[in-house]
């Protein structure tokens, strides 16, 4: 098949060592974080915070969380160009809605006299809440829509990436405190471009079961 989504995905791998030496372009950035803004998640909700790890200091102490685990991905912070921290919250409640409803008045997709109306979609969240307010499974699982499209867009232009779900969240939201606040990261994403003779994985053929055994039409 020839198409430029197809291109993309069939471009798209997993880094294994990046070339420190390159860094993304502002203006690429740029269009990373407004598509990651646009991401979608259930009901509108954006229970998430992306914090990017930019700085040499800031990525000394992302070095820093992989002290007791997952040592394998810990190349690729200082080598990588950017690194993302997908976090979301795990005590989602009406009250952070509220600030998606509001936004939508203001953005004029939800009339004034509408907004508690607005609130019913709010009853999916509560059927993912426990009853100690916990519904951290429900947001991390909107992270993942936010991490897939950032994927897409990386390879769109041309950057490489490594997810990793290898990595140590409580360490991360001791480092990290301040600018989680309350946020949980369970999977964050390396972002960069790859070391020409050190990425074994650059030059490996791309393997998925045939589309017949995963796609079922009805």
């Amino acid at each position: 098949m020839t198409h430029p989504i197809i291109a993309d995905l069939e471009s798209r791998y997993t880094a294994k060592r990046y070339d420190p030496s390159k860094r993304i372009p502002q203006q690429d950035l740029d269009v990373i974080y407004q598509a990651m803004n646009l991401s979608a998640s259930s009901i509108n909700s954006q229970p998430w915070k992306f914090i990017v790890i930019e700085s040499d200091e800031a990525k000394q102490r992302m070095h820093d969380t992989f002290a007791n685990n997952f040592q394998f991905n810990q190349p690729h912070i200082k080598a990588a160009s950017h690194i993302v921290l997908f976090a979301h919250n795990p005590k989602y409640t009406r009250e952070d809605y509220a600030k998606v409803v509001d936004k939508g008045i203001e953005d004029k997709r939800t009339k004034p006299e509408e907004r508690e109306q607005a609130f019913g979609a709010y009853a999916f969240v509560e059927l993912n809440t426990d009853e100690n307010g916990d519904n951290s499974t429900w947001t991390k699982a909107q992270t993942y829509l936010a991490l897939g499209n950032t994927l897409h867009v990386l390879a769109r232009l041309g950057i490489d990436s490594t997810t990793m779900e290898g990595v140590d969240s409580a360490l991360i939201g001791e480092i990290f405190k301040e600018e989680l606040d309350g946020y949980v990261c369970g999977v964050a994403l390396a972002m960069g471009y790859h070391h020409n003779s050190e990425d074994y994985n650059a030059a490996l053929p791309k393997s998925r079961l045939p589309v017949e055994q995963v796609v079922q039409v009805l």
